[in-house]
């Protein structure tokens, strides 16, 4: 019989103090790069380290306090804004000691208590948590258990960050630059809410609140038209379909993100419709995809990058000092436009 091979022992602090010629508490003392060790001791112990590939162990460093981990919830993780998100996130993380934990919330309150529940179970020493739609009562519970960041929830909490985009602001400035061209019937997708408290608070409320604002501010009252489904590339392109369906259907579709703008690119080409040429389509986020050149998708751009890497910064500055006053932040969003808008036909 072939006998199998025996599992490897893990290596310990201890195995790492007999490399070095050290005591144990000079090795805690080395990777803590705390007070009181010599140049020649930190060499010999890095030496040992990298020499027995030792790691310390997340469960012991958790008991002195800190694991080195922070936790992101997405919504979806099929929305490409989100990667915008991230990338921020983990570059304002590369010169910390920080590992960062992604899951996703799957758009339901259940299933995000079930994730963040499992975070802090887990004893990550900070939380953000993008569009979370659970109650704010859980929001502030989580808040008072471990340091929290909010993105893309305008709520206002003594216990936790936010950081937004100006979703009000934004939808005004698509709505702007559909009139400018001589655009009528500019009709709008938003992602469906039901909740009242989340209807104040949601960046899809504040940009279909956005978009009626702009258009009577415009006189183009009469021609608001809103298909409500959700903000996914399906949710776009039955968005469309409904919008196309009307007795007079529109000449220019603002999408309430990107991901649902490139649904409603796929529903006017089902529908043999050009794009600008018959219909004119604009999205929100200004995700990677709406530069490229087969795409050329017009947005607004709410920085996603910043985003993110504003949320890690304010993460870390709460870890350090849970005392510190909760910080709102709201991003100027800006149009970017592109090939899939022009003047009516």
């Amino acid at each position: 019989m072939h006998q199998q091979p025996a599992t490897a022992r893990r290596v310990t602090i201890v195995d790492v103090a007999r490399q070095a010629g050290v005591s144990t508490t000079a090795v805690s003392k080395v990777l803590r790069d705390a007070y009181g060790t010599s140049p020649h001791m930190r060499s010999r112990v890095r030496a040992a380290v990298d020499e027995l590939g030792y790691r310390p162990s997340a469960a012991a460093r958790a008991l002195r306090g800190r694991t080195w981990t922070l936790g992101v919830m997405l919504p979806d993780v099929r929305n490409p804004f989100f990667a915008d998100i991230l990338d921020g996130v983990g570059e304002h993380l590369d010169d910390t000691e920080y590992q960062l934990f992604m899951t996703s919330g799957c758009n339901d309150a259940t299933s995000e208590a079930r994730v963040t529940e499992a975070m802090i179970d887990r004893s990550m020493d900070g939380l953000i948590l993008i569009a979370p739609v659970s109650p704010p009562a859980h929001l502030d519970r989580l808040a008072r258990t471990v340091p929290t960041v909010v993105i893309g929830r305008h709520s206002h909490s003594p216990r936790f960050d936010t950081v937004n985009d100006d979703d009000f602001t934004g939808a005004g400035l698509m709505v702007a630059h559909l009139a400018g061209l001589g655009h009528h019937r500019i009709a709008h997708i938003e992602h469906h809410e039901t909740d009242r408290i989340r209807l104040a608070e949601m960046p899809n409320a504040l940009r279909a609140d956005g978009y009626r604002h702009a258009m009577h501010q415009h006189g183009l009252g009469e021609h608001i038209d809103i298909a409500s489904t959700t903000y996914t590339r399906d949710g776009g392109y039955h968005g469309a379909r409904i919008l196309l369906d009307r007795k007079n259907p529109p000449t220019a579709i603002f999408a309430g993100a990107d991901v649902v703008a490139l649904g409603v690119l796929d529903a006017l080409t089902e529908a043999g419709l050009s794009v600008p040429g018959d219909v004119s389509v604009a999205g929100y986020d200004n995700i990677t995809l709406a530069g490229f050149r087969a795409i050329s998708l017009t947005s607004v751009d709410q920085a996603g990058h910043r985003i993110g890497s504003t949320a890690a910064r304010l993460l870390l500055e709460r870890i350090t000092d849970h005392t510190r006053p909760a910080a709102q932040v709201k991003l100027s969003p800006t149009a970017v436009v592109r090939g899939t808008t022009g003047p009516p036909r």
